[in-house]
């Protein structure tokens, strides 16, 4: 009974605990409000690693109100979005565990709005439906407006209006794109659609070809690809160290929905609209990855430098998408794990030492000491070796797998050397920032600012799972492997989602 209806439950557990917390709860209600989100975020993992095991056995489907799809809403859990889903609730526990030590009273309802947040995430990933896609990405992009502004400021203020107004124009232009697919297939079920797109013919094709580039747009949009990415350095760099953790995953969802999207129903087999896009985010991956390099070793605020960093794990991850095969999908799927944890850790580990070096924060200059100087050096030391993508950290694995994913003459000559040259770059960037903030410091008494122990074992946590990452990736490039064979032969998703007697006429 449990495993038939454990495909809702990451949808279900963060929408009540998210309820629970907005109620009231007496004299101390944040004391009840951490210890429901800790709850739900525990419950998630447990939740994720069931639903994992399940995939393994194909993909799970949860028809709500008994609707069969195509004409009902589904959800559907198979390996591509068993393992989102564990990715996140690995994500969250530790982030939210930091935020209960106080950056939580920062503002009103942050512990349900990080509720309301997963929930939005993980709905983008287990949904079978195209206008439920949206309606996810608006239930996270809501959270998101609010979490930006925690805390306040005018710089957050700045920052936040720029992302809603671009992501009010994203939404539009979502829903124009939904309008002309369902005018032209009648559907909006992404296992049905795979089966109508295919069968499409001159002028219907290539309607249906502009809904999908229209969706490419969206999705580009929330995955931040050159020329839509400039909303993200600054969105990430002005808000609390707490949400731009969080906020490590939401890059991931637009990647996700490229992936989901432009494989199932533009791909090999799509007929005229097959592998839409594509070359497209080839030449606007690697352009992202330029730019997030050039960004990098420009920036004179560590926060800054961080968000360069996750543009440039988006070039790099779309680009590699691109090239089509199996291994290019394993590749993407290893380094998004990669990426995830270690951005997020490093959020957290400049939040500390902004707060601990008083006045010049997260600058790129020489300061005082900081009370726990020590031991976030060794973690900004573990975390830089990590992103750069030395050895032996996960980060070394993953550009070996998106260096091996490139096979012809073209892919090797413009993806090496950018791959490389911004190795290379960060490199720079992050030694010049651990020796003026770490070794070149002013004598004298250190500060008197510390953080306490939970917070640093939050963000030894993060740094953890990028060693697990390198321990166990043989294990995890195995099952990525099925998972990169399921998503370019889809098949079996469909047959799960609509049966085995449907029919396409």
């Amino acid at each position: 009974m449990l495993s038939q209806h454990l495909v809702i439950l990451p949808l279900l557990i963060p929408m009540l605990a998210a309820l629970l917390q907005l109620l009231p709860w007496g004299d101390e209600p944040q004391r009840y409000r951490r210890a429901i989100g800790m709850t739900s975020c525990v419950a998630l993992i447990a939740v994720a690693i069931l639903l994992l095991l399940q995939s393994q056995h194909g993909p799970s489907v949860y028809a709500l109100g008994s609707w069969q799809a195509p004409y009902g809403i589904v959800i559907v859990a198979d390996k591509l979005s068993a393992l989102m889903v564990l990715l996140t609730a690995l994500l969250a526990l530790p982030v939210l565990w930091y935020a209960c030590y106080g950056e939580d009273n920062l503002g009103s309802h942050f512990q349900a709005l990080f509720q309301f947040q997963l929930l939005g995430i993980l709905g983008a990933f287990l949904t079978g439906d195209l206008f439920n896609l949206f309606v996810f990405f608006e239930i996270l992009l809501i959270s998101s407006y609010a979490l930006l502004m925690h805390g306040g400021g005018k710089q957050k203020l700045r920052a936040t209006l720029h992302y809603v107004l671009l992501n009010l124009t994203g939404s539009a232009i979502f829903l124009i794109a939904l309008g002309v697919i369902y005018g032209i297939t009648g559907t909006l079920n992404m296992a049905d659609l795979a089966h109508k797109v295919a069968s499409l013919q001159a002028d219907d094709a290539h309607i249906a070809r502009v809904g999908g580039l229209l969706l490419l747009i969206v999705f580009a949009l929330k995955a931040a690809l050159l020329p839509l990415y400039f909303w993200l350095p600054q969105a990430y760099a002005m808000t609390t160290g707490t949400v731009a953790a969080l906020f490590a995953i939401m890059t991931k969802v637009g990647i996700y929905a490229i992936i989901r999207v432009f494989t199932l129903i533009f791909g090999d087999d799509s007929g005229a609209a097959a592998l839409l896009g594509y070359e497209w985010l080839w030449w606007l991956g690697l352009g992202t990855l330029a730019i997030g390099a050039l960004g990098v070793i420009g920036s004179r605020d560590l926060r800054l430098v961080i968000a360069y960093l996750v543009v440039i794990s988006v070039g790099t991850m779309l680009t590699t998408f691109s090239m089509n095969s199996e291994r290019s999908i394993t590749a993407v799927m290893y380094y998004m794990l990669h990426s995830t944890f270690i951005t997020a850790a490093l959020f957290l580990i400049v939040d500390v030492v902004a707060k601990q070096r008083g006045k010049t924060a997260s600058r790129i200059v020489k300061g005082r000491k900081m009370a726990q100087h020590a031991i976030l050096g060794m973690m900004f030391f573990a975390a830089a070796i990590a992103i750069i993508g030395m050895p032996p950290f996960s980060g070394f694995i993953g550009k070996l797998f998106i260096l091996e994913a490139a096979r012809t003459g073209a892919q090797v000559a413009l993806l090496w050397p950018l791959v490389l040259g911004s190795t290379f770059l960060v490199m720079i960037s992050l030694s010049r920032a651990g020796s003026r903030m770490f070794w070149h410091t002013f004598d004298g008494k250190p500060g008197d600012v510390s953080h306490p122990t939970g917070q640093l074992v939050a963000i030894g946590l993060l740094l953890l799972a990028i060693i697990g990452l390198t321990i166990f990736a043989g294990s995890i490039s195995t099952f990525i492997n099925g998972i990169a064979y399921d998503v370019m032969h889809p098949a079996s998703y469909i047959e799960a989602v609509l049966g085995e007697g449907y029919s396409n006429e």
